[in-house]
């Protein structure tokens, strides 16, 4: 899967990256190649945490809802 990042210099002469698809994901490094590098670990960290956060609710739903389904 491929993700467009956006990648600009702050104020402090580090490169600030950020995914604008995930909200809230940003990286940064000292040099383009280590931002760059950290927002592809970023962006690993929030899909796996995104899919936790679906099977945590999808198993709740089916645990609350179970009863429904005999």
């Amino acid at each position: 899967m491929k993700f467009k990042v956006v990648i600009r210099e702050g104020e402090d002469r580090w490169y600030v990256v950020e995914c604008p698809s995930l909200p809230g994901c940003i990286s940064q490094g000292k040099t383009k190649k280590e931002a760059l590098e950290n927002i592809k670990e970023a962006i690993e960290l929030y899909l796996e945490l995104e899919e936790v956060q679906v099977t945590t609710i999808y198993k709740d739903y089916v645990l609350h809802f179970g009863h429904h389904f005999l």
